[in-house]
């Protein structure tokens, strides 16, 4: 249960996820005394908020007691699960081998980029719109046919139709390929219905995106099948005015934890856009995704994009079943494709 339905007034509920109490698993072993004076509140609402929250977690747990442990699940069923995870494919199939097929769901996916790589160039601009088209590409295409959720401060919808349009000849060309052995699979999407299964979220603040990872579980319940759900930049509202690096840690752990549990309960991939930093390591300053190290654990996979020569490449720096290696990859004006060196024909960007 979050705060968002505890029975207080929306003052005390905007307090309390400024805070950065955003589930009741967070006030837990907070005293009225500690939470009165960090929300500068009056000791009597600490306690009513917590006596409010005492009671959620009780009825949140099935049989109403404090038995919070599942059952187990043996290593056999994680691994034939695991292979059994639908991909989102990225459009290049170097960048897809790097990643065992694609971006997989019920996972949290990083993506960082190291300055001159970035949005000005439009490259992960490009691959995070890529994803939110290409997760609708239909089933007997070899997708997931899902729904994609979109946070960030601006977004690209004229290369959004542009990405769009060139799926939409994708398929239509593989689907011309396989007319000689079989029956071919009639294309019937547009890109109008591509931009309307993109739902868009503007967010302008830390607060308001915590607020907003917090409705994101009622609303993915009322809109089914959203397949992917794209944060760019989880990085940039907080990184801003934040002199308590100790509230930071604590709002970035209780939204990561949040993007994970909404991973595995809807099997979607989580893929978060982060920016990149330098840290003194061994000697000598080397480039980072920033938030430091205890933000670094919240991601299943982290993917750093950089320049090698002329060409872009994508760098996998973190997967649990996975090498760490690196893959060219091209931006151009039908979105994200192999390299320039395979794909000579396309233009540019």
């Amino acid at each position: 249960m979050e705060v968002g339905r505890l029975p207080i007034s929306a003052t005390l509920r905007g307090k309390l996820i400024s805070a950065g109490y955003t589930t009741l698993s967070s006030l837990a072993s907070v005293s009225p005394s500690d939470l009165a004076r960090e929300l500068e509140i009056s000791n009597n609402e600490a306690f009513e908020i917590l006596k409010f929250a005492s009671h959620g977690s009780r009825l949140d747990r099935p049989d109403g007691s404090g038995a919070i442990v599942n059952g187990a699940e043996t290593a056999w069923d994680m691994l034939h699960k695991e292979q059994l995870l639908p991909r989102i494919t990225t459009s290049c199939a170097d960048l897809d081998n790097l990643l065992g097929g694609g971006i997989n769901s019920s996972e949290v996916t990083e993506i960082g980029g190291v300055p001159g790589i970035g949005k000005t160039q439009l490259g992960y601009g490009f691959l995070l719109i890529q994803l939110a088209v290409n997760v609708q590409i239909p089933g007997a295409f070899g997708g997931l046919d899902g729904k994609a959720v979109y946070i960030e401060g601006s977004f690209m919808v004229e290369r959004a139709v542009q990405i769009a349009e060139a799926c939409i000849e994708d398929m239509t060309d593989y689907s011309v390929l396989v007319k000689k052995n079989a029956t071919p699979h009639q294309v019937q999407i547009q890109p109008k219905d591509i931009l309307e299964n993109i739902f868009y979220f503007r967010v302008c603040s830390y607060t308001e995106q915590i607020a907003l990872v917090n409705y994101l579980d009622k609303f993915i319940t009322e809109h089914k099948d959203v397949k992917v759900i794209i944060v760019d930049s989880v990085t940039f509202h907080f990184r801003q005015n934040f002199d308590d690096l100790a509230l930071r840690t604590r709002l970035l752990s209780e939204m990561a934890l949040k993007l994970m549990k909404l991973a595995k309960k809807f099997n979607s991939a989580v893929v978060l856009l982060n920016q990149v930093t330098t840290k003194f390591t061994e000697g000598s300053f080397q480039l980072t995704l920033a938030l430091g190290d205890s933000w670094s654990h919240s991601c299943t996979n982290r993917i750093i994009l950089y320049w090698n020569g002329d060409e872009r490449y994508a760098y996998l720096e973190k997967s649990p079943s996975l090498q760490s290696a690196s893959a060219p990859y091209s931006v151009t004006c039908r979105g994200i494709r192999n390299s320039t060196s395979s794909n000579k024909r396309t233009k540019m960007i």
